[in-house]
């Protein structure tokens, strides 16, 4: 299984594949997306993972976790 670290990189890098808010940065998908596919049920794989672990991180008010991976590739 991948690092803490490497997942919250995952999360500002991986794309979203399909869907609305396709090309969007897993890190930037707005909250009720988020709510919206869990409760569709997340896919499986890498990005169901990257999914729930934004819902999870967006839920709790842990959005300061991404900011200075964001901020290392958005503000290069």
């Amino acid at each position: 299984m991948e690092s803490d670290r490497e997942i919250l990189k995952e999360l500002v890098v991986y794309k979203m594949p399909y869907g609305k808010y396709k090309d969007w940065p897993i890190s930037r998908l707005p909250e009720h997306y988020l709510v919206w596919l869990r409760n569709q049920g997340f896919p499986k794989g890498k990005l169901g993972v990257l999914l729930a672990t934004m819902y999870e991180i967006k839920l709790n008010g842990l959005e300061h976790l991404l900011s200075p991976l964001e901020n290392k590739r958005f503000n290069k």
